[in-house]
């Protein structure tokens, strides 16, 4: 391989390893919050499902990036290298003040602003059905979370008292975190290894595994600042709520990637969760760090697209494109 095709790969490793951290919260904070399991048992639980999911259920969601969004054919190494870079430059920079942005936005955005700085045309419908998705996935993750509470407590009501969590409590919080881990790798990994399917150099299935290899580190050696931030910041949390929160994440996600089609992880968890929480009282929901991540998911974009744009247009005028 060439030098430019080296250093993407090298940064495709280093994208799907940032984001193995970034959702480390949005995987295993309810589970966490709980006090269902442990920090570090449930890094070394999620780590493996995030690949699986990455290696196995990707390919849809992988398709779509790296060949739904920009047209005309496969797309040169140098251009492929600045979006993964500023995607790369932007989420490492907000998983470092640990605001959990939609590190899917970012990448989308910044596909689009290194496509438009080269000249290559964007497929515009793409773009709108995963807007479109984006604006609803939390809302339906709220009614999920809210519906899902609602009817657990008519079926059985909580108890006044809390103690040591039940077995069957334990299990489920643990159940579902499992499965956002899993739903995290097939839905984020393209996010990482777009590029190389976009240039040609990887397939659906390699790219997949290879991104998740990325990710599966970053879950161990990074996730646990995400993971102390989701969970305890956001709500109080009792073990229902916890469940029904992680489980309208999992269903949201998990129906968008069987569609083709990637959503944020903490958008719906943050909607599940608010639901969860109006279900039984408004107090329930911090709104100030709530606050703090919208704006987050309004910067991502804009600062995705200018970044994507400003390399790639800088590249091309130092004629190495």
């Amino acid at each position: 391989m060439t030098l430019t095709a080296d250093l993407l790969v090298a940064a495709a490793f280093a994208f799907a390893f940032s984001i193995g951290a970034h959702y480390t919260g949005a995987c295993m904070g309810m589970p966490y919050a709980a006090g269902a399991i442990r920090p570090w048992n449930a890094l070394l639980l999620m780590a493996p499902l995030a690949f699986l999911g990455a290696a196995f259920a990707s390919g849809n969601v992988e398709t779509t990036v790296g060949h739904g969004i920009l047209g005309g054919g496969t797309v040169a190494l140098g251009v492929a290298l600045a979006i993964i870079v500023a995607a790369l430059a932007l989420t490492s920079a907000y998983n470092f003040v640990t605001i959990p942005t939609s590190t899917i936005q970012i990448l989308v955005f910044a596909t689009v602003g290194g496509g438009l700085a080269a000249g290559i045309p964007v497929h515009w419908g793409t773009i709108v059905s995963l807007v479109a998705l984006w604006a609803t996935a939390p809302f339906a993750a709220f009614g999920l979370g809210f519906v899902l509470v609602r009817v657990a407590d008519r079926l059985r009501p909580v108890s006044p008292t809390r103690g040591a969590l039940a077995r069957g409590a334990v299990l489920g919080l643990v159940g579902v975190g499992s499965a956002a881990s899993f739903a995290m790798g097939a839905n984020d990994v393209s996010n990482a290894t777009g590029a190389l399917i976009m240039t040609g150099l990887f397939s659906l299935f390699v790219a997949g595994v290879f991104g998740g290899l990325g990710i599966a580190l970053g879950v161990l050696t990074w996730g646990r600042p995400l993971l102390q931030r989701v969970a305890f910041d956001l709500v109080e949390l009792d073990p229902r709520m916890a469940t029904a929160s992680q489980l309208a994440q999992s269903i949201v996600i998990l129906a968008s990637v069987g569609y083709g089609f990637f959503t944020s992880m903490n958008q719906a968890l943050v909607g599940a969760m608010i639901g969860a929480g109006l279900a039984r009282r408004r107090s329930a929901v911090l709104w100030k760090p709530i606050r703090s991540i919208l704006l987050g998911w309004g910067v991502g974009p804009a600062s995705g697209i200018a970044l994507g744009f400003g390399l790639v247009w800088a590249l091309a005028q130092a004629h190495l494109l």
